[in-house]
This record gives C-alpha cells, sequence and structure tokens, in this order.
C-alpha cells in the first residue's frame, strides 16, 4: 500500500487558488509524470515537505 493510499483516511479538502501560469505548469508537469494534477500538487508538497524536514519519517 502507498503512502498517500494510507493517509487516504485523513484527506483534508481545501481551496487552493493558484495563478493561470502557475496551474497551466503544474497541469503539464502532472501529465508527464503521468500523475493528476491534484496527484502532482500532493507530490510536490510531500517532496518539499520530506527535502525540508517536516515531514515525520514513517515506522519501519
Amino acid at each position: 500500500m502507498s503512502f498517500m493510499a494510507k493517509k487516504e483516511a485523513t484527506t483534508k479538502n481545501f481551496i487552493l487558488r493558484v495563478d493561470g501560469e502557475t496551474m497551466s505548469a503544474i497541469e503539464a508537469w502532472a501529465a508527464d509524470e503521468f500523475r493528476s494534477t491534484n496527484g502532482q500538487i500532493q507530490w510536490i508538497l510531500m517532496e518539499a515537505l520530506r527535502k525540508s524536514g517536516r515531514l515525520k519519517k514513517p515506522k519501519s
């Protein structure tokens, strides 16, 4: 089971406003990675959190 699937039960929805140019870039990136736009945004956020050390490490 993937990390995102495990967290699905605790997923929270919110509105995100993004300018058109940024959204177009995210949509193109998502298409290149075979992800949905939402999935790409989640991936970007998770990577940023991981790289900054702000994401708790999963228990082994």
